[in-house]
């Protein structure tokens, strides 16, 4: 999946980006492109006698994108400095929005040793894979150990109350599938959400949550989670809303593991269903955010129709 609007550097530029952020330009051997990611472009910078470096550039400010998706970079540079000391996330070196000569917000950050779940996945054994899940769970459950001022996204501005502010975060996904044409496969989702309303208001202190820890955002290495990357789609809200992305298309309780470490379970009637909101808000998200990035072939219409089908099952559910 190519995203038309990530901007990619030039020798040149870069030069001047590290420049720009105190770093000698002269001590960077080399960089490379992280092909990984779809929506951001990433580089990785080596450096000689020095730990290596993470650059990331967000797309053309003119790009179109979901309501959520204004100042993410300022969002995943909040991530990191409010998760540091309590969770294993990069170091930021520079953060820079729009004051550059490239056209968009930079984070510069320090690299973390070890390789993404996702990538060890072939190679990991049943036992071993047992048992990063279960420190997994404890990394974030020292990640949820952080607590903010107010509830949602902080780039837009946050809210007295996580009813309040989950019920403005679906609002905005269902107004950005009106905005693209986005067909959604049930109707009065807003309905559906607001008849367990209030089961929101259960939640009464906002955590940090990342929202995006499925494999390839959990680095590790030697047998121990060394890293949660990519904390963009962060806000301040029910910690168990992270366990969405932890169980993609599937059910958390199933993850014995993680839930050992995380030190959490069995959940109630009222646990599920916000569980059930939480997916539903993602699969909205996932199910829209392909039309302004300019998604498209056979692969992504697959994508598409597994979302659909999750999404209803959750739906039904409430």
């Amino acid at each position: 999946m190519h995203n038309e609007h990530r901007l990619e550097l030039d020798d040149d530029t870069m030069r001047r980006v590290l420049s720009e952020a105190g770093v000698d330009p002269v001590t960077a051997t080399g960089w490379v492109e992280l092909t990984e990611g779809t929506y951001n472009t990433a580089y990785r910078i080596r450096r000689a006698g020095g730990p290596g470096l993470v650059l990331k550039v967000a797309p053309h400010p003119d790009a179109p994108g979901l309501t959520h998706e204004r100042g993410l970079m300022r969002t995943e540079t909040a991530f990191y400095r409010a998760a540091g000391g309590r969770a294993p996330v990069p170091e930021v070196v520079h953060a820079d929005f729009g004051r550059t000569t490239v056209p968009a917000d930079l984070l510069l950050m320090t690299e973390i040793q070890g390789d993404t779940l996702a990538a060890r996945a072939a190679t990991t054994t049943p036992a071993e894979a047992a048992a990063l899940r279960t420190g997994l769970g404890r990394v974030v459950a020292g990640l949820h150990e952080v607590t903010g001022t107010g509830y949602g996204y902080p780039q837009l501005g946050l809210a007295r109350t996580w009813r309040e502010a989950f019920l403005s975060m679906v609002d905005g996904v269902l107004a950005d599938a009106a905005r693209f044409a986005v067909a959604l496969p049930v109707d009065d989702v807003a309905g559906r959400m607001r008849s367990h309303a209030a089961l929101l208001d259960e939640v009464s202190r906002p955590v940090l949550v990342h929202f995006d820890l499925w494999d390839g955002n959990v680095l590790v290495h030697d047998g121990r989670v060394t890293g949660l990357i990519d904390g963009e789609r962060a806000f301040w809200g029910d910690p168990l809303a992270e366990f969405v992305s932890l169980a993609l298309f599937d059910d958390i309780e199933r993850d014995r593991a993680f839930l050992s470490g995380y030190g959490a379970g069995p959940f109630t009637r009222s646990a599920r269903l916000r569980l059930a909101m939480y997916r539903s808000y993602l699969y909205l998200v996932m199910l829209v955010e392909g039309t302004p990035r300019g998604y498209s072939g056979p692969g992504h219409q697959q994508q598409v129709e597994l979302v659909r089908k999750h999404l209803c099952a959750e739906l039904g559910a409430l």
